[in-house]
């Protein structure tokens, strides 16, 4: 009992003396830093949603991607990061270069076939890729793939063996036209001291590259060719075919991947039919927009987990900092919390 009376006593003394300085703020004598009010912590905040689209191959079918990418910018939600197999990776070109998607609709009604088909009798392939290339650089106004406006990666097969590969640096007509050359077709590019042929072949929908360029959502665009018990009507759509075949399996383990798998109705649309490309634009928008609700979904989602993260985390920051508090008070003050008649360190909410 009398240690308790005494306790206060000192208690008393102590914040009479407190108060007769004018309310300073308490020193600490020895080791250590002042303490610091908890109101001038800040909430930690949360980064951006990184939205990253890959875009798969499919010859003609591809021009379907424009028409996803331009629902995608109507609903707000334009990607971030974009990565390209084959057809996939010319629009996606395009697009990462600074374009928009109705600038690339004008670009693709307007596409002359003969400015990308170059024909050369060849053991390697009937078409050289020369020409599409050369497109590709134009319309990007030459830039290599690490200048950009939206980081892009392209993805191709190496031809020695097998080997998935995703070019990130260097000159983009070349990188494009060597994910787009689809054996038995175009010739193979040679980069280096190794040959590339189509990115189909290990990559059909490239979701990793996506992801690997830092998309914390990746919504993958799927043009690709079922087998559908039918026979191709030409070399091209048999080649096509054999390519997808040769890749399903590959495929579907990676687009199961993907946050978002967009499935455009363009199956009917031949690997050449460049005619139909103003139906494969608008087949594109109506695939897109029937997944909207999701992509939404799939952002609410991760916005939810790291505002639940960043709560944790600035609630850990604080509890950490009252600790701090308590630890640095004066002996009177800690006396006079004794009596709790110290209020230094605001109580925790």
């Amino acid at each position: 009992m009398r240690l308790t009376i005494l306790l206060r006593l000192l208690a008393l003394g102590a914040a009479a003396g407190l108060a007769a300085c004018g309310g300073t703020a308490p020193t600490q004598t020895g080791a250590g830093s002042d303490a610091t009010p908890l109101s001038t912590l800040t909430a930690p905040g949360t980064s951006p949603i990184r939205i990253g689209i890959a875009l798969g191959g499919g010859a003609a079918k591809g021009f379907a991607h424009i028409g996803v990418i331009k629902m995608l910018e109507a609903n707000g939600l334009a990607p971030a990061v974009v990565s390209g197999t084959s057809a996939g990776s010319v629009v996606g070109a395009l697009y990462a270069s600074g374009m928009n998607a109705f600038e690339m609709q004008e670009k693709a009604v307007a596409l002359d076939e003969a400015k990308i088909r170059d024909l050369q009798l060849s053991s390697g392939g009937l078409v050289l890729g020369q020409k599409l290339e050369d497109y590709v650089n134009e319309q990007v106004r030459r830039k290599p793939l690490e200048q950009m406006a939206k980081p892009f990666v392209v993805v191709a097969t190496r031809l020695e063996d097998g080997e998935r590969t995703v070019f990130a640096r260097g000159n983009t007509g070349q990188a494009v036209r060597a994910s787009s050359s689809v054996p038995g077709v175009f010739q193979p590019v040679t980069i280096g001291k190794y040959h590339f042929v189509d990115g189909g072949i290990v990559s059909p929908v490239p979701v990793d590259a996506a992801r690997q360029l830092g998309a914390d959502i990746v919504i993958a665009v799927d043009i690709s060719n079922k087998a559908r018990g039918q026979t191709p009507g030409n070399m091209l759509g048999a080649l096509n075919q054999s390519i997808a075949i040769m890749g399903q399996k590959l495929g579907q383990a990676e687009l199961a991947r993907a946050d978002v798998i967009i499935r455009p109705q363009v199956l009917d649309i031949g690997a050449a039919d460049f005619s139909q490309r103003a139906n494969a634009i608008v087949e594109g928008e109506k695939a897109a927009l029937a997944v909207m609700p999701q992509i939404r979904e799939r952002v609410a989602q991760l916005q939810a987990e790291r505002s639940k993260a960043a709560a944790q985390a600035q609630q850990k920051a604080a509890e950490a900092q009252y600790q701090a508090c308590l630890d640095n008070r004066s002996r009177l003050q800690k006396l006079a919390g004794l009596a709790k008649l110290d209020d230094s360190c605001p109580a925790l909410k």
